[in-house]
């Protein structure tokens, strides 16, 4: 609810990383790993931003960030096949009009 991520191994109840306020204070929505690339994964804000973290490029911040204008965003689901290495990534939208949007995210960031 304040905006801060922990990234958890399954053998220990403290978290490995920590990002404190990572989305400004706004409430994270959803969170879900990339399908096709381990290291990077995306948040979804109250606010309808979303976050592209990759690991191995930046563990301290995001490397990208994109405002969903117009319209709330509910929430969100990634798209695509982990055992191509095509680099197809999506993310599905939920607005909240009920309308579904989907986007492809950069290959950079969905190829494995």
């Amino acid at each position: 609810s304040d905006g801060s991520i922990r990234l958890h191994q399954m053998t220990s109840e403290y978290p490995l990383m920590q990002w404190n306020d990572s989305t400004n204070g706004q409430p994270i929505i959803a969170l879900q790993w990339a399908l096709t690339r381990p290291a990077v994964f995306f948040v979804l804000d109250a606010s309808s931003n979303i976050y592209i973290w990759d690991l191995l490029e930046n563990d301290l911040l995001p490397v990208a960030k994109q405002t969903i204008p117009s319209e709330n965003v509910v929430t969100m689901a990634l798209l695509g096949e982990p055992e191509k290495t095509n680099g197809l990534l999506g993310i599905a939208l939920a607005k909240e009009s009920g309308q579904i949007d989907v986007q492809y995210v950069k290959k950079k960031w969905a190829l494995p």
